[in-house]
């Protein structure tokens, strides 16, 4: 049986703190143990107290999520705060919790390569501002707008998604998952003719309209394909793992 040590220097290698921008706090959220022995790991995109009671009712030895539970620094741990709440049904349970939240933007077999894999994008390669190419664009079969719109919103089971329409056919496709404004231009600059992301601003889907093709997908929907990935990853350390996905409800978010 593999221990919480191995599993997160395991992960850590993958996903290097190098990564991560500077402004980002993930990692080790709540650790009490860290010999303690895991064999079932709960996978969600965020640790919500539903989360935790699920993970801790279905005995769950440890959370993986995307998103951090501990962001801001944490003047306080109080039952009165909602992350001091978390914090203490994680600690009074013993289960630890790990985020790799910006770093599994950027990494290889992170958010984006598995946003691309999920909606059939071929030859794949990175795409960024300067340095920081942590979006992802590749090419599939020409289509038009609205057939590949019901595709990404099938392939991704979005409830819903908002479609600008610049009149180019879908070829060459970017995509970046969670909130993708400050990347916009990157993917054009890439040769994007179709812009896949979470969410954008009003003004910012507004400032390029006509340029390009772009879909909102929704942040959760865009990010939640990582999970899968998390478990193949896992499964190459242990294959003894077992594991539960938690998926958010929509509503608590949206």
């Amino acid at each position: 049986m593999t221990n919480f040590s191995a599993i997160y220097k395991y992960l850590d290698a993958l996903f290097p703190t190098s990564l991560s921008c500077d402004w980002d706090n993930d990692g080790l959220m709540c650790v009490t143990d860290t010999e303690k022995s895991i064999s079932r790991i709960l996978l969600t995109l965020d640790i919500t107290e539903k989360s935790i009671d699920y993970a801790v009712a279905n005995r769950y030895d440890l959370i993986v999520s995307h998103h951090p539970l501990v962001f801001s620094p944490v003047r306080r741990v109080s039952v009165t705060d909602s992350v001091g709440k978390r914090l203490i049904k994680l600690i009074k349970n013993d289960l630890p919790a790990i985020s790799f939240h910006t770093r599994l933007d950027a990494a290889d077999n992170g958010v984006n390569d598995a946003l691309a894999s999920a909606l059939g994008l071929r030859d794949v390669r990175k795409f960024g501002n300067a340095d920081d190419t942590i979006g992802r664009i590749g090419t599939v079969d020409k289509t038009d707008l609205p057939t590949f719109a019901r595709t990404v919103k099938d392939r991704l089971g979005a409830g819903s998604i908002t479609v600008s329409d610049s009149g180019l056919a879908v070829n060459r496709v970017a995509v970046l998952g969670g909130a993708g404004k400050d990347y916009a231009d990157a993917a054009k600059a890439a040769g994007a003719d179709t812009y896949v992301t979470g969410e954008m601003g009003y003004n910012a889907l507004l400032d390029r309209s006509g340029e390009m093709n772009i879909i909102l997908a929704g942040h959760y929907f865009t990010e939640v394909p990582v999970l899968e990935k998390i478990k193949e990853l896992l499964l190459k350390l242990d294959t003894d793992l077992c594991f539960g996905f938690f998926d958010c409800d929509c509503e608590d978010f949206y």
